[in-house]
Formats: structure tokens, C-alpha cells, sequence
């Protein structure tokens, strides 16, 4: 089977894609719905002095605004009506999954199939709403500090804020939603990857007149455009990479005659969870800034404004914090999509086997033992990328962009997208073959 879609990929060409509507669909919807992402990042928000609002993240920029503002494809720095981005609905799928470990009433949805899976979901979008509506308070009560920065400071300001950037958020989610249903690639990593993207040739350019103004040397420029270059050879090849188990299956008897036992492999990733720990850590990390926002800064204890600085992006405390995060959701995030248990009962119930393996339990606790080794190298992985760059952007001052969760996020969502673009045409150059078949078959029988 392996051989077979090898061969059917090696054959794919332009006239197979021209022949593929209903891919052709799928990708028009997904251009699309991300336009429309991105028109919605230039709609400002209404009641702000849009030129005191760009002094004042002009003077936050090299902080957290500046991680927000990536995250959201520039709409913070225009504090457009997707300012929240889709950070709340990562945030609340993050306490959701976090809970489904942890409250057996939870778990059991779980494991009640697709039903359970729409409740749980159902969940997170009530959580959604929650967090979105926190963090925009936080974000009219902040904007009203600012210097002149909002028209009409009030309590109508601030409810217009929240229903506003609220219902942005919501938005992005159903959004997001739609283009993983009826379109390519899972939509949520697509705004988000839709965002940093865009930003991407700013920062190249922004780069490039540091180093025409000297702020920054031609030799540095170019060491970080060669780092970024084999972060990027980095992260395709880890992406790509396998650990495949041999999967035997034995002889069968059919009538009279005998087949040979076939063979198979288990494929597992190097990287298991994908983009997604580097999202959920990013999104953790951005809390605590949110939460400090809810009051007058002024008002604050010594201490809390202490541990938002520390917090700050590209300071230690949040560098180990934002590794240990990556590590971690790197193992939970594995284990959530990946079951050993369920995969030994599959294997054993068609007569799979892994050689000088039992099956059944065994099998369970072998298979969990490979994940386990490979999930740290995956996770050693995951910080380097991510931690190795943004010490570069940090001590240099390059723009946020082109550091290592950009870069992870961008080239993992592009291999994914492209994955799934091939095997809609493999399926059509499949289909296209067994209707050959079926009509050969059927001139022969006349």
C-alpha cells in the first residue's frame, strides 16, 4: 500500500490538480475566508486618537504588545476589531484539555466518540467567550490609561470594546471552523499562520534599514538570515521525520488457497504534537500581561509589576518558563492525540503484530515506550527552535517575526497544508484510476 502511494504521488502533475474541483473549491474557500481575516486586521477599532495610540505602542512595541501584535497579523498595532486574535479560544482549548485529565465527568465526553467531542467543544467556545471578554476589558481599561489615547473614556467605551473585540474573536473561531470543515488545512494554525506571514516582509524590510542606518552590522544581519535559514532546514526535516515500527500480519487461508502474511509499518512522528506546544506556551505566557491590564498599572503592587516585568518578552525568567511550557505540552499534547492503548487493540484485533512483541498489553507499553524516547527528542527539538532564535531577536532587537516560534509555526503549518493538498490528489488520481478500471472492465464483459 505504502509503494502504491508513493507511486500515485510521483505521478501527480498539473493536469491531475486542473482535473480536482472539488480541491480547487476548497482552495478558493480558504483564500477567501483568510482575506477576510485579514481585511478584518485593518477595521480600527472605533473612540480611539489614532495618533496617540500609535505613540504609545510605538513605545511598547519591543514588549509584550509586540508578541500580541504578531500573533494577531498587525491588528494590535492598528488595534483593529481582530486585535484579540484567536489566542482566547487557544487559551480556553488549552484549560479544557487540561481538564479533561483531571475531571473524570469531562473525560468520560471524551471517550464517547464524536457526540462527547461536540460537547467538549461546545465547552471551549463558552470559555471563548470568557477569556475574550477579560482580555478586552483589560484592553479598554489599559487603552484608557494611555496618554489621550482614547476619545471618550467611559463605560460605554468600555462596553463597545469588549462586544467589539469580542465579537472578532468569535468570529476568527467560527472562522477557523469553517475553512478545517470546507476548506484545506486546520483553520485555527491557518489565521494564525495568515497573521505572521503577512508580517513577515515588514520585518525583512525592517531588518534591512536597521542595517542601512547602522543600528545593526551587515555581519549580524547576515548571521541571522543564515540562522533563520537552517532553523527553517531544521524544522522541515524534523517535521518530516518518522520512527516506523514493523507491523506483521500473518498467513491467511481463503478457500483452498493460502496468502502470504503482509507487512506494514507504524509510522510515528518525531514531533507528535506539532506546532501546538509552541502556540499553547505563547498564549499561557501572554496571561499574566493581560491580567496586569485589568487595573491601573499605577495602582499596582510593587511586586506584581515585578513578576509582568520579568514576565516581559525576551527576559530569562520568561525564556526558561516559555521552554519548560514547550516541553511540557509537548508530552501532554502527545499523549492526548496519541493512544498506545487503542492502537495495540487495533493492531490485535485485525492479527497485526510487532515482531517478538506480544500482543496486546505489551505491544501497548512498547509502542508508549518508543513515543516516550522519540517525544524527547521532539521536545528538545521544539525549545531549541523556539528558544534559540528569540535569544538572537532579544539581544539584537530584529523584529518579533522572525524569531523561532514564527518561523516553527509558519514552515510546520505550510508542511501540513501541502500534505493535505497531496492527498486530495492523490484520492482524485485514485479515484480517476479505479473508474479506468471499472470501465475496462466493464467493455470487456460486452
Amino acid at each position: 500500500m505504502a509503494s502504491a502511494a508513493e507511486q500515485l504521488a510521483s505521478n501527480l502533475n498539473f493536469a491531475t490538480f486542473a482535473k480536482a474541483e472539488d480541491l480547487k473549491k476548497r482552495l478558493w474557500f480558504t483564500l477567501g475566508a483568510l482575506l477576510v481575516y485579514r481585511l478584518g486586521t485593518h477595521i480600527p477599532l472605533p473612540g480611539l486618537n489614532p495618533a496617540a495610540y500609535a505613540q504609545a505602542f510605538q513605545n511598547q512595541s519591543g514588549g509584550i504588545l509586540g508578541l500580541f501584535n504578531m500573533f494577531s497579523g498587525g491588528a494590535v498595532q492598528r488595534m483593529a476589531i481582530f486585535a484579540l486574535g484567536i489566542m482566547p479560544y487557544i487559551s480556553a482549548s488549552i484549560i479544557v484539555q487540561l481538564m479533561t485529565s483531571v475531571v473524570p465527568a469531562l473525560e468520560n465526553l471524551k471517550k464517547e466518540g464524536e457526540q462527547g467531542r461536540k460537547i467538549i467543544n461546545q465547552y471551549t467556545r463558552y470559555g471563548t467567550v470568557l477569556l475574550g471578554a477579560l482580555q478586552a476589558y483589560g484592553i479598554a481599561i489599559g487603552l484608557e490609561h494611555g496618554n489621550g489615547v482614547v476619545l471618550d473614556p467611559g463605560w460605554f467605551f468600555r462596553l463597545s470594546t469588549v462586544v467589539t473585540l469580542l465579537g472578532g474573536t468569535m468570529f476568527l473561531m467560527w472562522l477557523g471552523e469553517q475553512v478545517t470543515s470546507r476548506g484545506i488545512g486546520n483553520g485555527i494554525s491557518l489565521i494564525i499562520f495568515a497573521g505572521i506571514a503577512a508580517g513577515l516582509p515588514t520585518a525583512l524590510a525592517g531588518t534591512l534599514e536597521l542595517g542601512r542606518t547602522g543600528a545593526l552590522s551587515t555581519g549580524l544581519i547576515l548571521a541571522v538570515l543564515v540562522v533563520a535559514v537552517l532553523v527553517i532546514g531544521l524544522i522541515v526535516f524534523v517535521e518530516r521525520a518518522q520512527r516506523r515500527l514493523l507491523i506483521q500480519y500473518p498467513k491467511r487461508q481463503v478457500g483452498t488457497r493460502m496468502f502470504q502474511g503482509d507487512t506494514s509499518h507504524l509510522p510515528l512522528k518525531l514531533n507528535t504534537s506539532g506546532v501546538i506546544p509552541a502556540i499553547f506556551a505563547s498564549s499561557l505566557l501572554l496571561l499574566p500581561a493581560t491580567v496586569a491590564g485589568l487595573g491601573n498599572n499605577t495602582a499596582l503592587p510593587t511586586w506584581v509589576t515585578s513578576i509582568v516585568a520579568a514576565l516581559g518578552h525576551g527576559q530569562p525568567i520568561y525564556m526558561v518558563l516559555y521552554g519548560a511550557l514547550i516541553a511540557f505540552f509537548a508530552f501532554f499534547y502527545t499523549a492526548l492525540v496519541f493512544n498506545p492503548k487503542d492502537t495495540a487493540d487495533n493492531l490485535k484485533k485485525h492479527g497485526g503484530f510487532i515482531p517478538g512483541i506480544r500482543p496486546g498489553e505489551r505491544t501497548a507499553e512498547y509502542i508508549d515506550y518508543v513515543l516516550t524516547r522519540i517525544t524527547v527528542i521532539g521536545a528538545i527539538y521544539l525549545v531549541f527552535v523556539c528558544i534559540l532564535p528569540e535569544i538572537l531577536v532579544s539581544q539584537t532587537g530584529i523584529p518579533l517575526s522572525l524569531g523561532g516560534t514564527s518561523l516553527l509555526i509558519v514552515v510546520s503549518v505550510t508542511l501540513d497544508t501541502v500534505a493535505q493538498i497531496q492527498g486530495h490528489l492523490i484520492a482524485q488520481q485514485y479515484e480517476g484510476l479505479i473508474k479506468k478500471s471499472k470501465l475496462r472492465g466493464g467493455k470487456r464483459g460486452r
